[in-house]
């Protein structure tokens, strides 16, 4: 860090009204999208967080190896952010605005993660599941994450052991197969609850879930801890996979559409293209001209507007804030 800089960013931290500092403060402790503008309104920086409140703190804190942020942290002016179902739905929303247009304070457009699908295999000769690149009709995904849909791939394997259900295996394949007591004939049966898992079946992976804790368990206390952290991972993995993410898929399962939000004076908006959620405007708005907006705004997005808007209202009025912390709110709203 220069000088110049040290100073530019003593003046930040030294400074107990920063807008980052004040806006930490309402926002959630849940997965979400952050993003930072100037005075003038221009957007500087797009990120994700596991948690919205401690994210944005810390740019409020020693930067620690992000000191290049400190010239950056020194214009913010305003703090806006969209709390996400998960974190795996916070960064298909990232890596999706990025690709869109990249803020002067992001080095690369979309984040590093591999876009990655789930096949299943029912063939009689070589059923199974497999991680791929390049989608086929009937593919389970998209995920963002190579690694970890493999990780995800591999605790469904060792659950529900589809492979070991193909027709005429011979030598080690038979053998394997008889160990695990899997027959041709439980292949309808694996897949099934394979399927399930992947479309997000609570029960599925509820029991999938069960299942591997219980073998991570049982590897911890005879001490086999690489098992056991393999296991760990496999469990996270499917955690991933299948926790709520709608900003992300097929143009035929999310169409092209606008979604709008409204709460205390604050209109928002995502715009939903070609299957991806790449755009988020916001602005101030009064009750009778929102409600136009709402009207057309599909009815299965109601939820996810209301709480961004309802966000937003609250980030640009700290008054507001303060008065709904003390009192009561209906479930489901996104107080911090």
């Amino acid at each position: 860090m220069t000088p110049a800089t040290r100073l530019q960013w003593a003046r930040v931290v030294g400074s107990p009204d920063i807008p980052a500092a004040r806006a930490a403060a309402v926002l959630p402790l849940t997965p979400g999208v952050y993003r930072f503008r100037d005075q003038a309104g221009r957007i500087l920086y797009i990120g994700l967080a596991v948690s919205l409140r401690r994210r944005v703190q810390s740019y409020g804190r020693d930067l620690g190896d992000r000191v290049h942020l400190a010239p950056m942290v020194a214009r913010i002016a305003r703090v806006e952010a969209v709390p996400c179902d998960s974190a795996h739905e916070a960064a298909w929303l990232e890596r999706n605005l990025l690709e869109r247009r990249l803020p002067p304070w992001n080095r690369s457009p979309g984040g590093q993660e591999a876009e990655v699908w789930i096949r299943l295999s029912t063939s009689p000769r070589a059923p199974g599941l497999t991680a791929v690149r390049q989608p086929a009709p009937g593919d389970f995904g998209p995920y963002l994450g190579g690694q970890k849909v493999r990780d995800a791939v591999s605790g469904l394997n060792r659950v529900l052991p589809l492979g070991h259900a193909a027709d005429h295996l011979a030598g080690t394949g038979r053998e394997l197969a008889l160990a695990r007591g899997v027959a041709p004939g439980a292949r309808a049966g694996l897949a099934r609850d394979i399927a399930a898992v992947l479309h997000r079946d609570q029960a599925a992976v509820a029991a999938l879930r069960t299942e591997l804790t219980a073998r991570r368990d049982a590897a911890a206390t005879a001490l086999a801890f690489e098992l056991a952290a393999k296991l760990q991972a496999e469990l996270e993995a499917v955690d991933w996979i299948t926790a709520e993410q709608k900003v992300t898929g097929g143009q035929r399962d999310i169409p092209d559409a606008d979604v709008y939000g409204w709460a205390g004076g604050v209109l928002v908006c995502f715009e939903i293209r070609a299957g991806r959620m790449s755009g988020w405007r916001q602005r101030p708005c009064p009750a009778a001209t929102a409600r136009s907006y709402l009207e057309r705004s599909p009815p299965g997005w109601t939820a996810f507007a209301l709480r961004s808007a309802e966000l937003a209202a609250r980030l640009r009025s700290p008054r507001a804030e303060l008065a709904a912390r003390l009192r009561p709110g209906p479930p489901g709203t996104c107080a911090g």
